[in-house]
C-alpha cells in the first residue's frame, strides 16, 4: 500500500465559513499524524514521514483490533486531559506516549481503494463505518454541518479549545488545492507557539 500521500494542510484564516456546505471541527492541540494498517502490519507515519509507530503504542494497538485489515487515516495524535481536552505539554514532553490516542478525521484508503476522489463527506461516512464500537485508542473526529460554524467557534474559544478547522462537505482529498480553513482561538497558547513539524 502506498505510504506517501502528501497531507492536507488547512489554511489560516480569521473568519469561519458559514455556508451549508461546511462541515466544522474542534481543532486538537497536538501532532498530525496518519495510521497505516496493510494486513498485520501497522505504521504511524509524522506529516514528514517520520516513523512514530514505536513511539505511540496505544494508536498501534487499536489499529490492529479493527476488523478491515487495509486502511490509511488521517488525524491528530493527542493526549487527552481529565476534561478531554488536548494537552500539547503532555504530548510534546514524551512522558506519556503510552496515553497518546489518534482523533481521527479522515479515510484515505479502505481495503485497497484509494478514496481521495471520494467527497469529504461520504470519506467520513466510511471512517464512521471503519471505526464503529473502536472509541478509546482511535476515535473519530466529531463534527457539524453549515451555518452554524462562527457560533462553534464562538463556543469554542470559550471552551479554550484551539480553534476550528472547516472543509467542504463535498471536496475531495486534494493537497496541492486544499480548501481546508483553520481558525484559530488567538488566546490559546498555540496561537504564538512555533515547533517543529516532524
Amino acid at each position: 500500500m502506498r505510504r506517501t500521500f502528501e497531507f492536507c494542510t488547512p489554511a489560516a484564516h480569521k473568519v469561519v465559513p458559514s455556508g451549508p456546505d461546511w462541515i466544522h471541527e474542534v481543532k486538537y492541540d497536538g501532532y498530525r499524524g496518519r495510521v497505516i494498517r496493510d494486513g498485520k502490519d501497522v505504521k504511524i507515519l509524522s506529516r514528514s514521514g517520520l516513523d512514530w509507530t514505536w513511539r505511540f503504542p496505544w494508536i498501534a494497538e487499536t489499529a490492529l483490533k479493527i476488523r478491515k485489515s487495509r486502511f490509511m487515516i488521517d488525524g491528530e495524535i493527542v493526549v487527552l486531559d481529565v476534561q478531554g481536552i488536548s494537552d500539547f505539554d503532555a504530548l510534546h514532553s514524551n512522558r506519556r506516549n503510552e496515553e497518546a490516542q489518534l482523533y481521527a478525521f479522515d479515510l484515505l484508503v479502505m481495503e485497497g481503494n484509494d478514496l481521495r476522489d471520494v467527497p469529504l463527506v461520504d470519506r467520513k461516512s466510511k471512517l464512521a463505518q471503519l471505526l464503529v464500537r473502536r472509541p478509546e485508542g482511535i476515535f473519530v473526529a466529531p463534527y457539524e454541518q453549515g451555518e452554524i460554524g462562527p457560533d462553534l467557534f464562538d463556543a469554542a474559544c470559550r471552551m479554550k479549545l484551539e480553534g476550528l478547522v472547516s472543509k467542504h462537505r463535498l471536496r475531495r482529498y486534494r493537497p496541492k488545492t486544499c480548501d481546508w480553513v483553520k481558525v484559530k482561538n488567538r488566546t490559546h497558547p498555540a496561537y504564538s507557539r512555533v515547533v517543529d513539524q516532524f
